[in-house]
């Protein structure tokens, strides 16, 4: 199953943001497989708010424990996360094949 995350930070959550980069990084890599596309929310003068991903999971048991075990979640960054589960269809311009 796929599915969209979106999380934003909570206030003035920037510099602990960066604090916490690597760590999410890290994270990020022991699921790098799965992840379809990810990046950086940002706001009207270009500063990161948040992150976005969508990403392959073949449970929601799977993408509870990504969440559970995401750096910026146990950090306090985001603060407001949604999960929807997605149909991707295309892919860097091609039909996607799980």
């Amino acid at each position: 199953m796929n599915y969209m995350i979106r999380a934003l930070d909570g206030a003035d959550m920037l510099e602990k943001r960066l604090e916490v980069r690597q760590a999410h990084l890290d994270n990020l890599s022991e699921v790098k497989g799965k992840i379809l596309c990810a990046g950086g929310l940002l706001d009207e003068e270009g500063k990161m708010k948040g992150s976005s991903l969508v990403i392959d999971f073949d449970s929601k048991e799977a993408l509870d424990d990504y969440l559970a075990s995401e750096p910026y979640i146990k950090a306090g960054v985001w603060q407001d996360v949604e999960v929807h589960p997605i149909n991707v269809l295309i892919v860097n311009g091609e039909k996607y094949v799980k």
